[in-house]
């Protein structure tokens, strides 16, 4: 397997479990990777198609509700927040019988539109460690690596998680980067999230309650390759979330967090075969949903891979 984000590790955690043997390669250790800065709010966000993705989220989201009954060791837990512009009407197309309390929120609890729910929220370096340590559990092995060609990969089956990477590595040219930029601050206080969109200038803002810490945000920059932050736009993103929660304000800034999001026109999820006649499954393309279609996407490659 290659690539070592939460699609990778989930990937091979899945086949691990499975009882195939998983050698892991990822290019940056597993806390350094684009997942480990994610927001982390099981909800699809930029990716297509949206139906599929739809019901990969729901895959995972039952393994996510299990998971927080340890949050400790998983790092998810279930939260309650606003998820702002965004009807009922529209959930109860996929989501509504899956999310008990899902209601719309009263005008104190947000100021325009918007659902009120009870969704995981998933501290991504804790839910990382404990993603490879189920894998190496399962008897996996991780490796540091960097690759230039999948080739490289000496098995019999060979599984692409590499996400932007995949840009070159296939190459796939229709993979591009979503920027976003994050700013954790201490907390306040604030023990619900909220994720609002301005319907005028499509900004967002959004604050998750992350052990320790306040994660705001947030951006999405197409094309941006740049992962150094932008000071400008960190306290444009600090401005807009004490808009919603003044408290913030104030909050000491702790850190300042880019990642590149591995944005397609579509995921691709599919097996074909190498030069060499070997086969290989392609799971890459996730956008901004990684964390939110991890576990149905993992299943599937995995079922892909088992062929």
């Amino acid at each position: 397997m290659v690539g070592g984000g939460v699609v990778g590790l989930t990937t091979a955690v899945v086949l691990a479990e499975r009882g195939r043997r998983v050698r892991l390669w990822t290019r940056e250790p597993v806390e350094r990777t684009t997942s480990a800065v994610a927001g982390a709010l099981w909800w699809p966000y930029r990716i297509e198609p949206v139906a599929l993705a739809r019901s990969w989220a729901l895959r995972s989201l039952d393994v996510y509700e299990e998971a927080a009954a340890r949050p400790e060791e998983s790092g998810v837990r279930m939260v309650e927040g606003v998820l702002g512009e965004t009807g009922l009407d529209e959930a109860d197309t996929w989501a509504a019988a899956r999310l008990p309390g899902l209601r719309m929120a009263t005008a104190e609890e947000y100021g325009g539109s918007g659902l009120w729910a009870r969704l995981p929220l998933i501290d991504m370096p804790t839910h990382l460690s404990w993603l490879r340590k189920r894998l190496v559990s399962a008897g996996g092995v991780v490796e540091t690596r960097a690759v230039a060609d999948l080739a490289e990969a000496e098995a019999p089956v060979v599984v692409n998680c590499t996400g932007l990477g995949a840009r070159e590595l296939v190459p796939d040219a229709s993979v591009r980067p979503v920027r976003g930029q994050l700013v954790v601050v201490e907390n306040p206080g604030i023990r619900t999230w909220m994720v609002s969109t301005d319907p005028v200038s499509g900004e967002m803002a959004y604050f998750f309650p992350q052990p320790g810490r306040l994660v705001l945000g947030g951006t999405a920059e197409e094309d941006a390759w740049s992962a150094e932050p932008d000071p400008a736009v960190a306290e444009a993103i600090v401005r807009r979330c004490a808009a919603l929660r003044p408290e913030i304000a104030g909050a000491r800034v702790l850190a300042h967090l880019v990642g590149l999001r591995p944005a397609r026109d579509a995921v691709r999820l599919e097996r074909e075969r190498m030069p060499d006649g070997r086969p290989l499954v392609h799971n890459y393309g996730h956008g901004g949903a990684g964390v939110t279609v991890a576990w149905g996407c993992a299943r599937e490659a995995a079922e892909l891979a088992s062929r």
